[in-house]
């Protein structure tokens, strides 16, 4: 299986979002982090920047919800027509019933751990999401360090889709490079967030071909 590079814009250039998006028309995804300055120190962009972007992205929006209270603001993000919306499993009240809602409305369903957050309770929850996003650093700010400390999680997963039969997409998001995407790869994640590495590069396509063969190898 191929590798899906989903690259983060959280590390493009705000001013000139649509020109970015241009520059890597060969990812599978464009990976939007949504902040509140409340689940996580940081303020990005809210659902009307969303609306803004799908009217002009020619990739599927992959929405990760970094906010208190999903249970209330995710299904808008659904609405605004992302292809997928990932919550966190910290902030969520009723991860199941978000889920199901999420995929009424039309949209892949996501739930997102942080690197200190268990993964066990979840894994007889899988047939309720069509992606799991394992945090390889902490949520906040783009540019951290990997942390290989998380891999046993996406290890877990792997074994549990593997075991289940489901298709369920596990993704991976901070610090990887052309060095770790590997790494990754190996414990069984088969999508890739990068933001640095791709919008730093001085050619963000070559990166992201770069970071598919990396991985290609590796995926399950």
């Amino acid at each position: 299986m191929t590798a899906r590079i989903s690259p983060s814009i959280l590390t493009a250039d705000f001013a000139n979002l649509e020109r970015e998006l241009g520059r890597i028309a060969s990812a599978d995804l464009v990976h939007v982090d949504v902040m509140d300055n409340h689940f996580v120190p940081n303020l990005t962009f809210g659902q009307r920047m969303v609306e803004s972007l799908q009217r002009v992205s020619s990739l599927p929006l992959d929405v990760h919800l970094m906010i208190d209270d999903p249970d209330r603001w995710a299904p808008g993000y659904a609405e605004a027509g992302a292809f997928s919306v990932t919550f966190h499993a910290e902030a969520v009240t009723d991860a199941v019933g978000l889920a199901r809602r999420l995929r009424q409305i039309g949209a892949r369903a996501g739930i997102a751990v942080k690197p200190g957050t268990p993964i066990e309770p979840y894994l007889e929850l899988l047939p309720e999401f069509d992606q799991v996003l394992v945090m390889t650093v902490e949520p906040g700010f783009g540019g951290q360090k990997f942390m290989e400390s998380t891999m046993p999680k996406l290890r877990l997963l792997r074994e549990a889709t593997a075991r289940s039969g489901l298709d369920v997409w596990l993704q991976v998001d901070g610090g990887i490079s052309e060095k770790t995407i590997g790494i990754a790869a190996e414990a069984g994640a088969d999508t890739f967030v990068a933001g640095s590495s791709v919008f730093n590069a001085g050619g963000p396509e070559e990166q992201i071909a770069l970071l598919r063969a990396a991985a290609g190898s590796h995926v399950h």
